[in-house]
């Protein structure tokens, strides 16, 4: 390693210290999905971002899907994988397979990884903290009513075990799981359950980390990248076909957590190494931020 390459790094982190320093203290929610889950050196980096986030003094909380490991485990099983407008079809025989690749499986080995890196993790299922009630939805225009089965929508979240946690130095590691009153498990959309958890906390940031680069203006220009959106262009950039797909409802999500007062949400590349950490504690960033209407 030459001289050159040791002061470029001295240089990246001076430009992160005024941002250590406005952070310090406050509650970044993190949600990690995509196959980057699948990719073990990218899961590793993105891991010791969030440990390099919480030793700074950044109370990091990370949920996390899981669902191509689902996938596979009810293929085990012989049960095969449907979605409806996105979302999993769970059935009573899927969804206890779902909770434990979920709570067993993913979440003890995101533990095990952010424990090696350096952080203080613990597993907190989201069954523990998060109140559901069935997903149910009607399209506009048609007189049936979808029922994903073991689908849950988030109607509360238990901000208090989360912030005892927090505030004694520990990552808490939350899987997209409910409880209903009824003391069934509900299986949520991780984009979902995070939003639900940074809108409790009144999070200073929701980090949504995939395998996207962010939006783009063209899906097949990746330098066509939007570096910022106020909440009150979604609509716009919805119309004109820019945000399509899966990429409306994760927008919708960043809007309904912004109103619910999270301060900024981004939207990062986790493919990108230490992508998290470029676009928290850099000048300019590296993926799309959703702000505020000015």
């Amino acid at each position: 390693m030459n001289l050159q390459t040791y002061i470029d790094k001295a240089s990246i982190l001076i430009e992160a210290t005024p941002y250590i320093q406005q952070f310090r203290g406050e509650t970044f929610v993190v949600k990690l999905g995509g196959s980057v889950m699948e990719n073990g050196a990218a899961l590793r980096s993105l891991l010791a971002d969030v440990a390099f986030m919480a030793i700074v003094g950044i109370k990091v909380v990370l949920v996390h899907g899981g669902g191509k490991a689902i996938s596979r485990a009810l293929d085990i099983s012989g049960i095969k994988s449907e979605f409806v407008m996105g979302l999993r079809v769970t059935s009573e025989e899927a969804i206890t397979i779902v909770e434990r690749v979920l709570n067993k499986e993913v979440n003890a080995e995101i533990v095990r990884i952010l424990r090696r890196v350096g952080a203080n993790a613990h597993p907190l299922h989201g069954d523990w903290i998060i109140k559901a009630v069935r997903k149910t939805a009607r399209p506009i225009g048609s007189d049936k009513t979808i029922d994903w089965g073991f689908v849950g929508e988030p109607i509360s979240v238990d901000a208090r075990t989360i912030t005892q946690m927090t505030d004694a130095g520990v990552v808490p590691v939350v899987t997209p799981l409910g409880m209903s009153e009824f003391d069934r498990i509900y299986n949520i959309n991780a984009d979902r359950a995070a939003s639900a958890v940074a809108e409790a906390l009144r999070a200073r940031k929701l980090a949504f980390i995939s395998d996207v680069p962010g939006v783009l203006r063209d899906k097949d220009d990746p330098d066509s990248l939007i570096s910022s959106i106020q909440i009150g262009e979604i609509d716009g950039l919805a119309r004109d076909g820019v945000i399509a797909g899966g990429m409306l409802p994760k927008l919708q999500s960043c809007a309904d957590a912004i109103r619910a007062g999270v301060k900024k949400v981004h939207l990062v590349d986790g493919r990108m190494s230490h992508s998290l950490l470029l676009e928290i504690f850099t000048n300019k960033g590296v993926g799309t931020e959703i702000t505020e209407d000015e």
